[in-house]
C-alpha cells in the first residue's frame, strides 16, 4: 500500500525547482517529482510514495523521468540531493512541524 497526502504534494508549489538539472527552467516548481526507486515505494506502474517528491520545474521532472541524457544513478543522485534540501526546507517554512 502506498502513502498518498495531496496536500503533501501541494508544499511542491510554494518551492522553486531543487532538481536543478541542465535546462533547469528554475523559478517556481510547479509540480512535484516523485522518486523512482524501490526503496520509496516505487514499483510497476505505482508511484513512490507522496512523502518522497520533490518540488521540480517541468523541464526537470521529464529529464528525471524520460530522460536519456543521464544514468539511472544519476538522476538517482540528483533526486536524493534535492529531497536532503527540500525535507529542512519544509519545516523551516512551517510546511511540517512535529507535534
Amino acid at each position: 500500500m502506498s502513502y498518498r497526502n495531496r496536500k503533501l504534494l501541494d508544499c511542491a508549489y510554494d518551492f522553486p525547482c531543487m532538481l536543478q538539472l541542465p535546462g533547469c527552467e528554475g523559478g517556481t516548481a510547479g509540480e512535484p517529482a516523485h522518486a523512482n526507486s524501490h526503496r520509496q515505494g516505487k514499483g510497476g506502474a505505482m508511484k513512490a510514495h507522496d512523502c518522497f517528491h520533490v518540488p521540480a520545474c517541468r523541464s526537470c521532472h521529464r529529464q528525471l523521468d524520460q530522460g536519456r541524457d543521464m544514468t539511472r544513478e544519476e538522476k538517482r543522485e540528483a533526486w536524493e540531493r534535492a529531497f536532503w534540501n527540500y525535507l529542512p526546507a519544509l519545516f523551516e517554512a512551517g510546511k511540517l512541524e512535529v507535534k
